[in-house]
């Protein structure tokens, strides 16, 4: 007699639901609710569910993140459902099920987001609308949104982030951007208020609120485009910078995509770093700085300028990027200092990926000398960079040249090969 074929647990029902509960869920949602074994969500949600879901109840712990494989094991075997607020796959939970389990072992069925209420309330084209969450993350990520007359959402931490938000606003020269937040969005006790950043005097409301934000740039406010070559006054620095021209100029030749990482070695001021992830929010990059005090400047940067996920390791290379390469393979690599250091260069060609991008900028004669050598044996692009301002000269204008700044960049081979000893051609 064959055995019983082993039969796959069932899947588990990912249900969005609102603020206004039980009413606001779909037919197929609520049956789903009923028939669940096991019920998880947050206290809020749970408490929204009426007796007939029977299912045994359990809030998430916190943190939640780390707590996600082990209640979905304690309970593999239940017909599991688990409450998100709206829409699971709009920065919910249903990221992580996806990710533990696989996209096949979950039924999800969304509810609108707190975004698409707040688009139809405002009459703003949900794909021409910027969203940005402070659920959980720094409000300084808001500050690489803040364009002349761009529609923000932001979606809010707690009652009191509007009032930060308004704060960040001022600070950055957008005191006149009209805010409206709105509360309870979908519910009966929907809510909202509005005012100018710069002046908001409103008291904290409702937890459950979504911030509107009309950007509007006071005349005096620092312009900050969308691509790389911020201007130099946008930074805190002790003249360790690559300045604007020369920094756009390599951004262009780092090529950042989304989602990749940079290693940026000899950080100086964070400027090559902070603007490969202000290119994309998924981009990512790590700035390392043997100096501490520039490595504090750095984060102070980085923070100010809206990527404060960038991460900052103090210390000397080539020896503190050993214990970086054992956490993620960087798919660009940055060296704005230190080359003549013995080893560097190999250490970061070693790390980088195949297919990765390797950019190197010198201004002294000995790593001059060293990057042509580079070359001459490896390939790629030696470029020499030169820039020169117009300033008064007496009662006319005339030319100062920059010190001309060489820069090799090279993409590395797959499959991944040894970078040559200079000079070796065999």
């Amino acid at each position: 007699m064959s055995p019983s074929p082993v039969l796959p647990p069932p899947p588990v029902s990912v249900v969005g639901i609102g603020a206004d509960g039980w009413s606001g869920v779909s037919g197929g949602a609520r049956e789903a609710l009923r028939e669940a074994e096991v019920v998880i969500g947050g206290a809020r949600q749970l408490d929204l569910l009426p007796p007939e879901c029977a299912g045994v109840r359990v809030a998430w712990p916190s943190p939640l993140r780390p707590a996600v494989p082990r209640l979905l094991a304690e309970h593999r075997e239940r017909r599991i459902a688990v409450l998100a607020s709206g829409d699971p796959m709009f920065y919910g939970i249903g990221r992580a099920l996806a990710e533990e389990l696989g996209p096949e072992a979950l039924r999800v069925l969304p509810h609108p987001s707190s975004v698409s209420y707040a688009c139809a309330r405002l009459g703003w084209p949900l794909e021409d609308t910027e969203v940005v969450t402070l659920v959980g993350r720094p409000v300084s990520r808001l500050a690489v949104a803040l364009h002349e007359g761009r529609r923000l959402l932001a979606l809010s931490a707690d009652a009191s982030t509007p009032a930060t938000v308004a704060a960040l606003l001022t600070a950055h020269g957008f005191g006149p951007s009209r805010m409206r937040v709105l509360e309870q969005l979908g519910s009966e006790a929907e809510a909202y208020v509005e005012g100018v950043a710069e002046s908001w005097a409103h008291a904290p409301g409702d937890r459950l609120n979504v911030i509107a934000v009309d950007c509007r740039a006071s005349q005096d406010a620092l312009r900050l485009g969308a691509v790389p070559g911020l201007p130099d006054e946008a930074y805190e620095h002790d003249g360790q910078l690559t300045k604007r021209h020369i920094r756009a100029a390599t951004l262009g030749a780092l090529a950042p995509a989304p989602g990749e990482l940079l290693w940026d070695v000899g950080g100086g001021s964070g400027s090559i770093a902070i603007e490969w992830m202000r290119t994309h929010a998924s981009c990512r990059a790590v700035s390392v700085e043997r100096d501490p005090v520039r490595a504090e400047r750095i984060a102070r940067n980085a923070d100010r300028l809206g990527v404060p996920g960038l991460r900052v390791v103090t210390g000397p290379a080539p020896s503190s990027l050993s214990d970086l390469s054992e956490l993620d393979v960087p798919d660009a690599v940055f060296i704005g200092g230190g080359l003549t250091a013995p080893g560097l260069l190999d250490a970061c060609w070693e790390a980088l990926r195949p297919g990765g991008r390797l950019v190197a900028n010198t201004v002294t004669l000995e790593s001059e000398a060293l990057l042509a050598e580079r070359y001459r044996t490896y390939g790629g692009e030696l470029t020499r960079l030169a820039v020169a301002h117009a300033v008064p000269v007496g009662g006319f204008t005339g030319w100062r040249q920059a010190m001309p700044v060489t820069q090799w960049s090279v993409r590395k081979p797959s499959p991944p090969a040894s970078l040559p000893v200079p000079g070796d051609r065999t």
